[in-house]
Order: structure tokens, then C-alpha cells, then sequence
């Protein structure tokens, strides 16, 4: 997938973990990657609009704030220290499971984390596609049985979205004025 750069789009992200394996289903994994998103976020300077966070896989929508950026970046930031996080742990605590992020290939031997690649990145140039979008990302952990009601699932901006307080990535009150 080619990640297309256009200046005053938003992004609809997504990345899945590698064979999508949960590897995003203890909270210590989730905290890793909301740290990630937040350290991203300081240093690419994106909003977040909204998100969530499932066992395999996670959904972002942002919206760079500078004309010239490079999502391409702002994925690795977000990916590499992850997956760096998480192989480190699991040398540390769990060496049998890490086998199972075990790629060979001709050249070498290394471990994933995510899925290879940049995950799937949507342009979005249009304010009247965000209400759908991120009903899609706040309903999620609904579809998959995970909770009966949106704003039950700690791990996305469904609460903050309806007023009960800011989870682990804050959004950023930034949304076309169409979007309400």
C-alpha cells in the first residue's frame, strides 16, 4: 500500500498485528502503544480524532497539523517503539512465545511485532465521510462481541467522545466544524 502525503487530509490508519496474533490484549501492550501515539503526536504535530485499540489490531484517525509531514514517519514512530517495547518483554518474560514473532528468511532471522508494511492508510479530504468513519472505529469492540456498548471499551475515544472522561491517547478538539 502506498501511503499518499496530501497536504489538509486526514488519515484513517490502521495496523494489525503480525499474523494477527493479540498481541494488543494485555493492557501493559495497549499502554505501549498509547505512549507511542501520544510521543508520536508531540513530535509529527497530528490531532487525534479518534481511536481504538482491539486484541490484533488498531484503528487511528488523525489529522496532520503541518502542510509538509510524511505519514510514512509518523507510522514507524508509532510501530517501531512498540514492537521494540513488546520483543524486548518478552525476552525478558516469555522467550518460548517470542518464537512465535520468529521470521527466517535467506538473508536473516529477526522478530515482528506488526504485520509488514505501513498497515492500511485512507486519505480522507472529505468532512462528511468522518461521522461514519468513526462510528466504524468506536463500534470496533462492539461488532467482535468484546462489550455491548461502545462506551464500555476502555481501550478507544468512544467515552471521551460522549462526555466520560479522557482515556490514554486525549483527543484533540480539532473536528470540521461539518462533523457536528
Amino acid at each position: 500500500m502506498q501511503i499518499v502525503n496530501t497536504p489538509g487530509d486526514a488519515h484513517f490508519w490502521t495496523a494489525s498485528c503480525y499474523r494477527r496474533m493479540p498481541l494488543l490484549s494485555k493492557d501493559r501492550s495497549r499502554m505501549w502503544f498509547c505512549d507511542a501515539v501520544n510521543a508520536a503526536r508531540e513530535q509529527h504535530q497530528f490531532d487525534v480524532w479518534a481511536w481504538v485499540i482491539m486484541p490484533e489490531h488498531v484503528h487511528l484517525l488523525i489529522c496532520p497539523c503541518e502542510p509538509d509531514y510524511d505519514m510514512s514517519d509518523i507510522v514507524w514512530s508509532i510501530n517501531q517503539p512498540v514492537g521494540v517495547t513488546a520483543i524486548n518483554w518478552l525476552k525478558e518474560h516469555d522467550p518460548a512465545y517470542l518464537e512465535q514473532l520468529t521470521v527466517v528468511n535467506a538473508t536473516r532471522t529477526y522478530r515482528r511485532f506488526w504485520q509488514a508494511g505501513p498497515g492500511f492508510d485512507e486519505n480522507l479530504d472529505d468532512p462528511a465521510a468522518l461521522p461514519n468513519i468513526i462510528e466504524y472505529i468506536h463500534h470496533n469492540p462492539v461488532r467482535r462481541g468484546l462489550v455491548e456498548r461502545a462506551i464500555d471499551w476502555h481501550w478507544s475515544s468512544a467515552r471521551e467522545f460522549a462526555g466520560l472522561g479522557i482515556g490514554p491517547i486525549p483527543l484533540d478538539h480539532t473536528l470540521p466544524m461539518t462533523y457536528e
